[in-house]
């Protein structure tokens, strides 16, 4: 096994951290303060092929492996992790689109879509159902023109900000089976969102309730079959769970790159605290529990990339892993820049923030010790 870059990988991963820090790293604090992200950024990603990482060339993307992709989300987490989190739920539904949609509806919408003149929202969480996800009760009744949707969708990054969203639905009462898949457009008659959510962290992000009343949808806009999408949700949820464990890495590596910058400058006792042995063993810890994270995050990568059949398996190891791995990581490292740590202009207690709700999104950590467990216990 050979997890080491291409000369390609270096150089994708090098744009992005270069943008990231160019364009979105001066700006993340006044971003958070103002709880949006201005519209005007993602073209300018969609520019740099951002916008549609696995969607497929034919379809006008960049067609990148999920490897490729946990660089890009590694890399742009380093200037901000709730902006590239975002993008990456942008990414999930363009690469669920591309792989179910109909022709006319990725002849339609997936051009915008990758270019990011439309900006895409993933909706399965509701009020009564996160982790049991099939349990889902927002219903598409079909009407002579497509669906008429009933239901509220929670904790919707984008919610009220998207252009559109890409929706889990139930089209009939068969649990899992029962669920389909659809695109609803912003401006649609019957869509609706609920006030601002108040957040700990990613709060350049807003987040909403997405409501649907009486909310009506062509026939056009199902992805994929009926009764499939739950499969896609979950399929699109594996490249979904590297992504947010890569921008814990990124995120928790620039906190460490500042900490040692930090510790040189700082001074105590006549000496800079870089200096002192016991804290000299808290940043060897966290640099190897960061590279191991690393490590393991692209093995994961590379067994969905290679359709292995435990893939879903590693990229359950690998959020728990990698997210669990990066919330210490930032801790100790505010810890480690003492009060200093704890004043917004340091930029660190900002990612302690932010990459605390790793360990719940794109299924709970929880949830991936059970997918870990089942796996196990299948295949004894």
């Amino acid at each position: 096994m050979d997890f080491a870059p291409t000369e390609e990988q270096t150089a994708i991963f090098d744009m992005a951290y270069e943008f990231g820090q160019a364009q979105i790293a001066p700006h993340a604090h006044t971003w958070e303060k103002d709880g949006t992200i201005p519209k005007e950024l993602w073209p300018r990603v969609g520019e740099l092929g951002f916008g549609g990482l696995y969607v497929s060339e034919e379809s006008g993307g960049s067609g990148l492996s999920r490897l490729d992709a946990t660089l890009v989300f590694e890399a742009l987490s380093m200037a901000c992790p709730s902006v590239a989190a975002f993008l990456s739920i942008h990414n999930m539904c363009a690469r669920m689109i591309d792989a179910f949609g109909s022709d006319a509806l990725k002849d339609r919408v997936l051009a915008d879509v990758v270019a990011m003149n439309t900006v895409l929202s993933y909706c399965l969480t509701e009020p009564g159902s996160g982790s049991d996800a099939a349990a889902l009760k927002t219903r598409a009744e079909r009407t002579n023109e497509g669906y008429r949707l009933n239901g509220t969708k929670a904790f919707i990054s984008g919610g009220g900000y998207s252009d559109a969203y890409v929706v889990m639905v139930r089209t009939s009462d068969e649990g899992a089976a029962g669920v389909s898949t659809v695109l609803v457009e912003d401006g649609a008659r019957g869509l609706s969102f609920g006030g601002l959510e108040d957040k700990m962290g990613w709060r350049s992000q807003p987040t909403a309730q997405v409501q649907f009343d009486n909310c009506e949808v062509p026939a056009a806009n199902l992805v994929g079959e009926e009764g499939k999408g739950f499969k896609y949700a979950m399929i699109g949820l594996d490249g979904g769970r590297l992504n947010i464990a890569a921008c814990s890495l990124g995120a928790a590596q620039i906190a460490l790159d500042k900490t040692l910058d930090y510790m040189g400058e700082r001074k105590a006792f006549g000496q800079s605290i870089d200096q002192f042995q016991g804290l000299q063993f808290r940043i060897a810890d966290m640099e190897i529990e960061l590279q191991a994270a690393r490590t393991f995050l692209r093995q994961a990568a590379w067994k969905l990339d290679t359709k292995a059949p435990d893939a879903t398996k590693f990229c359950a190891m690998a959020k728990k892993f990698v997210t669990e791995t990066g919330s210490k990581v930032v801790d100790q490292c505010l810890q480690l820049h003492g009060g200093y740590g704890y004043l917004a202009d340091y930029g660190i207690e900002k990612l302690v923030r932010d990459l605390r709700v790793h360990q719940i999104l794109e299924g709970t950590n929880e949830i991936m010790r059970l997918i870990v467990a089942r796996d196990m216990l299948k295949n004894r």
